[in-house]
């Protein structure tokens, strides 16, 4: 009796077929640049904004106000509030975009650059400059009237955009400098994550939070079990959100906890995946499929599973739900544009982006250079980090996230959009030109002529 087929066909992306050449493998490659989620995050910004300005523009406000009621029984969901589409993209969607936040600091606490405090010490001390700069210069237009409560529009840095901007730069800025401002955004998404829960969580249902409390705790316990069984985890994680929801306390902050209490260490070690790979070798011509899915089950336990859920999770979150997002959030009226720019709600976010950002992130970072605990990175000079000041100054996604949680008078959220929209786009510009200068390299000298 014939045993199992040898050795699994070849996939359609690594096969010889001209869609798979010439389409497949040039799509998955632009999936991987890092720039990529900014670019459509960028597009999806552009649709939104002409889709609102144009003819059509009820269409677009008829859409994302669709009103939606989920009942069973007699349990409504949001406790009779009014739901619509927008607010199911911002309140459920955005959840799986906060996993991947969670994940990724996670990841930075247990592997990455925050795992070595000495490391992580002059990044998180310039997300501090960052953070509180921007609010202080918001407060100084705002303090005392009613948008005063946007303090924290201004404090976030987007991560896909900041990283996107830096990477049309190439090799010509350092990986080292890279992972400063990446761990920097990292650190600041820590920061607008507590600005969110603490300060922008509504009347709270003890009720409920109890019953998010103690799910998380149930969760942890699965965990210390070795329990592994992902239906289960998707199941608990969508109970979390609802009683997150539910409670008062913003549901995106149950994506992030479910992130941070995701297993970050491997089950198995490198070595002994691969001596996993050495038995698939010495299996030679006895190499039949079930050996094959037997070995590469040892061989992916090597890989947390946190690492394996954001290499999941983080494609479908740059390019579906932070589109839809941007697509839900930015079309602003520009008909507005007189009325923004004389308010102070639009002075505060775009100063806050802007001045606040490359002041707050420049000095705090140049007084930490001068502290014994902490290391700059090799070849980062004043005008690098200048540079990176003013990229971390695009805040787009949170700031527009915060926007909503902020502000209730639609003329302040029309008003913080167009500060948003312009902050970002002149940080993003000044940040460039910036790094461009100092990473210019030297032209070539004419040889001499004997």
């Amino acid at each position: 009796m014939a045993g199992p087929s040898p050795i699994p066909e070849i996939t359609f992306i690594g096969s010889d077929n001209r869609l798979a050449s010439r389409v497949g493998r040039p799509f998955r490659r632009f999936l991987e640049v890092e720039a990529a989620g900014g670019l459509v995050l960028l597009a999806a910004t552009a649709v939104a904004l002409v889709w609102a300005n144009s003819p059509w523009s009820d269409s677009y406000h008829d859409l994302w106000h669709t009103e939606i009621e989920v009942t069973v029984g007699s349990f409504h969901l949001g406790g009779g509030h009014h739901l619509d589409l927008e607010l199911l993209v911002n309140d459920a969607l955005m959840v799986i975009f906060f996993f991947v936040v969670g994940l990724e600091i996670k990841r930075e606490l247990v592997s990455g650059q925050l795992r070595d405090p000495k490391a992580a010490a002059l990044p998180a001390m310039a997300a501090l400059g960052g953070m509180v700069v921007p609010a202080c210069i918001y407060l100084a237009f705002n303090a005392g009237s009613d948008a005063s409560g946007g303090w924290g529009i201004p404090m976030a840095t987007d991560i896909a955009f900041a990283v996107g901007v830096v990477s049309l730069l190439g090799d010509r800025v350092s990986r080292g400098m890279k992972v400063f401002l990446l761990s920097l955004a990292i650190v600041d998404d820590i920061g607008a994550i507590l600005v969110i829960a603490i300060f922008y969580t509504e009347s709270l249902s003890t009720g409920w939070l109890l019953a998010a409390v103690v799910i998380t705790g149930l969760i942890f316990l699965l965990r210390q079990l070795r329990v592994w069984y992902i239906p289960l985890y998707v199941l608990l994680g969508a109970v979390l959100w609802l009683a997150a929801f539910e409670s008062g306390v913003h549901a995106t902050i149950a994506g992030v906890v479910l992130g941070l209490i995701t297993p970050a260490r491997p089950l198995q070690t490198k070595e002994q995946a691969a001596k996993w790979v050495q038995w698939l070798r010495d299996k030679g011509n006895d190499l039949f499929r079930v050996d094959i899915e037997h070995a590469s089950f040892h061989m992916r336990e090597s890989t947390s599973v946190a690492e394996r859920l954001e290499i999941t999770l983080h494609p479908i979150s740059s390019f579906v739900i932070i589109p839809i997002f941007a697509l839900a959030n930015a079309g602003v009226d520009l008909g507005g544009l007189d009325e923004a720019a004389t308010s102070p709600v639009t002075w505060g976010v775009g100063m806050g982006l802007v001045l606040g950002k490359i002041t707050g992130v420049f000095t705090f970072t140049w007084l930490g250079q001068r502290l014994p605990f902490t290391t700059t990175p090799v070849g980062m000079t004043n005008l690098h980090l200048l540079g990176l000041s003013a990229v971390a100054g695009i805040g787009f996604t949170v700031s527009l996230f915060i926007t909503g949680l902020a502000f209730e008078n639609e003329s302040f959220i029309d008003q913080s959009k167009i500060g948003i929209l312009f902050a970002s786009v002149v940080a993003g510009g000044i940040g460039l030109a910036i790094l461009a200068r100092a990473t210019r390299r030297p032209k070539k000298q004419p040889s001499a002529r004997s």
